[in-house]
């Protein structure tokens, strides 16, 4: 007689299967997103905000811009490290008294002055 050949594969159960990924609708005709409400409320800036960006009520998204711009304009940016924004007399009130913060900093410190 002969011997029955068994194999490791042959004895493990087969593998589940994963169900497919759900696919998300467009929000908006043309397949791009709908902007959070959130982000495009006008806010007033402060007085030391007004400054760089002017004293016209804008969305944060539009002050953050304008605060990028006002930076490349000025070359405040650190050469070595481009994460550090150097803070000129302007941006100095909005820095919190900072000579530099990062990018990261940027925002949140931005967003302290608004109202």
């Amino acid at each position: 007689m002969a011997a029955k050949k068994t194999t490791t594969a042959a004895k493990k159960a087969p593998a589940a299967k994963k169900a497919p990924a759900a696919k998300k609708a467009p929000a908006a005709a043309g397949g791009k997103r709908k902007p959070n409400a959130a982000f495009m409320k006008e806010m007033t800036p402060s007085a030391a905000l007004a400054e760089v960006v002017g004293s016209k009520p804008l969305p944060r998204t539009a002050v953050v811009s304008k605060i990028w711009e006002y930076i490349k304009k000025n070359n405040l940016q650190d050469a070595k490290n481009k994460r550090q924004i150097n803070a000129d007399d302007k941006l100095k009130p909005i820095f919190g008294g900072k000579k530099s913060v990062t990018m990261f900093e940027l925002t949140a410190l931005v967003n302290k002055n608004l109202s």
